[in-house]
């Protein structure tokens, strides 16, 4: 068997189409165009290339993208002053802050701050909670744009078993909650599991969130299982010249020998989480317009 390749690009292109139209339609009723402020704070490279392409992306659907930049020693009360101010600014609907931040930064209560409402990247806990309990909210963008991958994929998640092998509250957690609510049988696998390969093994669905690169290995994936690869690890490659690549967390060439669609890195997860990051502005911009008219 050869996998399916999902197309993580193609699949982000037709989405930002349907972003692009509904903000075009958004202008129309409303007079302005969604706002998305993202924080950077510090000068960690690849965060740099990740807070620039959310902005071009931002701009190319006609929404409102602004990029702040912050130097690394930057205070926790500036920034939390920072937050303050775009949560109170009318005219932004999203809010997203670059992780990780600097290590004298509390995430937490950097996150914590960002209004729910603004909250595009689904982090804040009352988002978290209302995801936990099944209740419409911003959805985590990762896990949001890996559903629409295994929609592509075809498949079937309800009654299916289904092994998240990552626990983290970014990707592990909320992507669990949501093939919960596709009514699949979903088992969350961490550091302390007991023979990973075997559970693996069981999933119809195998969800790779772990950030280490190519642990999963072709073996360990059941014949005909979907697999969805989260992981972007870069790596050095043999040689006296020093190369590197990005890898998955999945040993792709052995596991799409056996799985009956996966996602290859780059170019699968990675392009969704930007769309659909969009989305959730757009999303987040329509909400407040309605509340706004309540």
């Amino acid at each position: 068997m050869t996998a399916m390749i999902l197309d993580g690009k193609k699949l982000a292109e037709s989405v930002r189409a349907e972003v692009r139209e509904g903000v075009t339609k958004f202008v129309a009723e409303h007079g302005r165009a969604p706002g998305l402020e993202v924080v950077l704070v510090g000068e960690d490279p690849a965060s740099q290339v990740y807070t620039r392409n959310k902005e071009k992306a931002s701009l190319e659907v006609g929404i409102r993208g602004k990029l702040h930049t912050l130097p690394a020693d930057t205070t926790e009360a500036a920034l939390l002053e920072l937050l303050g101010r775009l949560n109170a600014d009318d005219a932004v609907d999203g809010i997203l802050v670059q992780l990780p931040l600097p290590k004298h930064l509390s995430e937490q209560k950097v996150l914590d701050l960002v209004a729910p409402e603004k909250d595009v990247d689904g982090f804040h806990p009352i988002n978290a909670g209302l995801l936990a309990s099944g209740r419409p909210g911003l959805v985590p963008c990762t896990p949001r744009g890996s559903m629409k991958l295994l929609a592509l994929a075809g498949a079937k998640l309800a009654g299916a078993r289904a092994v998240v092998v990552g626990r983290s509250n970014i990707v592990g957690k909320p992507i669990a909650q949501l093939l919960l609510a596709e009514h699949a049988t979903v088992t969350i696998a961490h550091s302390r599991t007991k023979d990973l390969p075997a559970l693996c093994r069981e999933a119809d669905v195998l969800i790779a969130a772990v950030g280490k690169p190519e642990m999963i290995r072709g073996d360990w994936v059941k014949q005909g299982a979907v697999v969805i690869d989260v992981g972007i690890n870069r790596i050095e490659l043999p040689g006296e010249v020093k190369k590197t690549k990005l890898v998955g967390d999945v040993a792709f060439d052995e596991a799409k020998e056996r799985a009956s669609a996966i996602t290859p890195v780059p170019g699968g997860v990675g392009p969704m989480t930007i769309a659909c990051l969009l989305e959730n502005t757009l999303i987040a911009a329509r909400a407040r317009e309605a509340a706004r008219a309540d």
